[in-house]
């Protein structure tokens, strides 16, 4: 069973940076794709970013392209969402999730099969 657990977020200024953290446990990975989504209020869950584990080939929603960058530790099992230039429309919660059946990276949170609890982003203006 794969446990994820984020962590990281917090109140920012625009203009701020902020990075998630995801670790992983449960199991090593190899053909999996990581992803960050995000939920904001009466909104519905939308990609972020995601990375393929084993070759480490990054995707990004355009509304977050050149400022977030997705990065993952192998030794450390740990996918990273480093935000900067970030703007009030960035609040959200935002999850990590696993999908264990690659196929291509999916930019819809269906296919994933873990997901964590969620860290809360809050950027004021």
């Amino acid at each position: 069973q794969v446990q994820l657990v984020e962590s990281g977020g917090g109140l920012v200024q625009a203009g701020g940076s902020l990075r998630l953290s995801c670790a992983a446990s449960g199991r090593t990975f190899s053909n999996d794709a990581m992803g960050w989504f995000r939920q904001a209020p009466a909104k519905e869950r939308e990609f972020v970013a995601a990375i393929k584990w084993r070759l480490g080939y990054t995707y990004y929603a355009d509304s977050v392209k050149g400022r977030f960058t997705i990065s993952r530790d192998s030794a450390k099992n740990t996918v990273y969402l480093q935000m900067n230039s970030l703007k009030p429309e960035d609040t959200a919660v935002y999850y990590c999730a696993v999908d264990e059946n690659y196929r291509g990276i999916q930019y819809s949170p269906g296919p994933y099969d873990y997901w964590g609890q969620g860290t809360q982003v809050t950027v004021s203006s």
